[in-house]
């Protein structure tokens, strides 16, 4: 059964998506998101919302994979405990890991740091038919790096190169790989799941609280939640410089987090719906092929000559054509 969505199903998902996308289209101000906007929807009612999402999703990452021609990068960022670990397992759950490769990146390491900033990035896009997801991204290198501008020393940058104008240079650069990308028949789309300060404690807290999450604690984040006010004007100016029809932000509401894998799987089924996904047709000589190997296949109990007739005429057609 093909499970694509209905046309009302994709307009009923319009309202779960288009309040939180940012294409550069109008101004943007991070303040003016709430973090915490439910989309006048309940826990149970959001449930259901996300199981039908996975379902289309499964089938469309198999038109995906089948047609081999568009690609699909989806980048994921926000604070610490804004629940994007979660997010991706959530609504990747029941889809082929086989189509789909997530990769989180951490602090560069020697290797990487030999590299343009991109680089480590660059490697690790996705193959066409594949879903590729980024666990933190290039973009790190437009928030951490400025909210701790001492670590460009670490990056070998040659040091007159490094000037007050460099973040507008990386978000000129940023969006140039995203425009050269999505030409080439890569699908961006970037969430950021927007967490409240207040939510962020409540979870750090649960993370000491509960011994089984008491591995995911780590002092870092807590200093990182000293530089909070840095982050938010860091991400604001992200947003407002890179996004793009090409590359479009969406601003999540992160306080909730089944409702915030309502928004996700919603964007995230709705671009796949816009481009028109189908499996590859078989040619006519194929489908002759085919029959041929049903019939022999059928009769292969009570007629094993005829089995070794039908592979030989198959092998014969082939050798024919080349």
């Amino acid at each position: 059964m093909d499970n694509k969505p209905s046309p009302a199903f994709a307009a009923d998902l319009k309202r779960f998506v288009a309040p939180f996308r940012v294409d550069g289209s109008s101004e943007f101000h991070l303040k003016s998101h709430k973090t915490a906007e439910k989309g006048g929807l309940d826990k149970d009612k959001g449930s259901k919302i996300i199981e039908t999402n996975r379902k289309r999703l499964n089938d469309f990452q198999e038109k995906l994979y089948a047609q081999d021609r568009w690609s699909l990068l989806l980048v994921f960022q926000g604070m610490d405990a804004a629940g994007k670990d979660s997010a991706i397992k959530s609504v990747f759950d029941g889809v082929n890991p086989q189509g789909c490769e997530v990769t989180s990146f951490k602090q560069p390491s020697s290797h990487e740091l030999e590299h343009d900033f991109l680089w480590r990035s660059t490697v690790a896009l996705p193959k066409r038919g594949r879903i590729g997801i980024f666990n933190r991204s290039y973009y790190e290198e437009c928030l951490v790096v400025r909210v701790h501008p001492e670590t460009l020393a670490k990056q070998k940058i040659p040091a007159k190169l490094v000037t007050r104008n460099i973040w507008r240079e990386r978000f000129e650069d940023i969006s140039a790989f995203e425009r050269y990308l999505a030409r080439n028949g890569t699908v961006i789309l970037k969430f950021f799941l927007n967490v409240s300060k207040e939510e962020q404690r409540e979870r750090f807290l649960d993370r000491l609280d509960e011994p089984p999450k008491n591995w995911k604690f780590s002092m870092a984040d807590i200093n990182e939640r000293g530089h909070w006010g840095k982050y938010q004007a860091a991400y604001q100016e992200v947003i407002r410089h890179t996004a793009s029809r090409a590359a479009p932000w969406f601003v999540v509401p992160a306080d909730h987090k089944w409702f915030a894998r309502v928004v996700i799987g919603s964007a995230i089924v709705s671009a796949l719906d816009g481009l028109d996904l189908k499996f590859p047709k078989v040619d006519t000589a194929m489908l002759e092929e085919f029959r041929v190997v049903r019939k022999a296949l059928e009769d292969e109990d009570k007629k094993p000559a005829v089995v070794k007739k039908a592979v030989a005429k198959t092998a014969g057609a082939k050798e024919a054509s080349k």
